[in-house]
């Protein structure tokens, strides 16, 4: 197992470039960081380029078992200062590795038989995708449609935020048009949320096929989405803030209607 202790080793440098979506993109590259992540991203298929170990750090994590299936070759141990330059968040357990990123198409989406999917316009803050991504999983949603993102899908903040959810839940990344085309092709209703609605979301129906599209804390729902939505609903705000964070508000609207179909 090579070791690498320099800060200027090209390998680290590469990594540090990574943070950016255009390199991502242009290496065909993406960091996975933590054992318990790397674990649901193998789980899932994902295909690794390497791997970076931190010894002292990586003898405290829950899951010692992740390198077993991990051939050698791609296996690099690194110093406490390497690791510490390429990690991206505190209290890591010292393992940090590059993965090849899947295309996420529509046509890849597995539905039920009564789907219930998360649709998210033009989300932009990878902390928000990544905590929706933990409510999706939580709750076993079909599938979370990702519209116009102007956040990446492989930013490393939301394989962090979502725990590595990213590997559990299917995702499909596509413009709003697209995105309206194929839920109506699959029978599925659609629940614009907007502070301004007329129905409670506590009295609509999400028994039946429904899917619920969230806009931005900033702008909201388009008025595509607003217009071509079945329905418009919203949550009650009794404070003096008029709207919630959209990750707190998609894991109220899909808990209930989880909570409806007595999951």
């Amino acid at each position: 197992m090579e070791k690498i202790t320099s800060l200027q080793n090209l390998r680290i440098k590469n990594i540090v470039k990574l943070a950016k979506a255009k390199e991502r993109r242009s290496q065909g590259l993406f960091i996975i960081e933590g054992a318990r992540e790397l674990s649901l991203a193998l789980m899932a298929g994902y295909k690794l380029d390497s791997v970076f170990i931190c010894p002292e750090l990586f003898e405290k994590t829950d899951y010692p078992d992740v390198l077993n299936s991990i051939e050698q070759d791609k296996i690099y141990e690194v110093s406490e200062a390497v690791f510490e330059k390429i990690a991206y968040r505190e209290g890591s357990d010292g393992l940090l590795a590059l993965a090849k990123p899947r295309k996420h198409g529509l046509e890849n989406l597995e539905l039920s038989a009564n789907p219930f999917v998360i649709v998210l316009e033009a989300v932009e803050k990878p902390g928000n995708l990544g905590a929706i991504l933990r409510t999706a999983d939580a709750a076993q949603v079909d599938a979370v449609i990702i519209c116009d993102p102007a956040t990446d899908l492989y930013n490393p903040n939301v394989i962090r935020s979502g725990v590595g959810c990213l590997f559990t839940v299917q995702t499909a990344v596509c413009g709003s048009e697209e995105a309206f085309a194929y839920l109506q092709k699959n029978n599925i209703r659609t629940f614009a949320a907007e502070l301004t609605a007329s129905n409670w979301y506590q009295d609509t129906d999400f028994a039946k096929p429904s899917a619920i599209i969230m806009g931005t804390e900033a702008d909201g729902l388009t008025d595509f989405w607003l217009s071509s939505a079945d329905a418009r609903i919203k949550i009650p705000m009794r404070g003096k803030i008029d709207s919630l964070n959209v990750s707190v508000s998609t894991a109220v609207l899909t808990f209930e209607a989880m909570r409806q179909r007595g999951f």
